[in-house]
């Protein structure tokens, strides 16, 4: 079983930027995939970012060149680095985990995740 607690959700202006955390405990594997998966009111779950145990990244186009995903493997934590917010990234923020290796056409693909966090919100004015 793997645990994972987000936190650095908050309010920021439309350009701002905040910092997502996702700190893991429990069985967690050297051969894993790791996303951030959010979910606005009224609309679908959305693949935002993945990374994979190699450290391969795969982005939405929606956030390419704004956010990046990436892991402290030491300290068992996943980040998001949100950069020039915009309001319709205003969500529920969750991290996930798969404790295999998903294929790049899939890793934003909220169904393969097998472990979730209880989400941190994201608010954009």
């Amino acid at each position: 079983h793997v645990q994972l607690v987000e936190s650095g959700g908050g309010s920021v202006q439309e350009g701002g930027s905040l910092r997502l955390s996702c700190a893991a405990s429990g069985d967690t594997g050297s051969t894993h995939c790791m996303g951030w998966i959010r979910q606005a009111p009224g609309k679908e779950r959305e693949g935002v970012a993945a990374i994979d145990s190699d450290g391969d990244t795969k982005y939405a186009d929606s956030v390419k060149g704004r956010f990046t995903i990436s892991k402290d493997n030491a300290e068992n934590t996943l980040y998001l680095q949100m950069n020039s917010l915009a309001s319709e990234d205003t969500a529920m923020y969750y991290c996930a985990y798969a404790s295999f290796t998903i294929s790049p056409r899939a890793q934003l693909v909220s169904h393969w995740y097998s472990y979730w966090g209880q989400g941190t919100q994201v608010t954009v004015s």
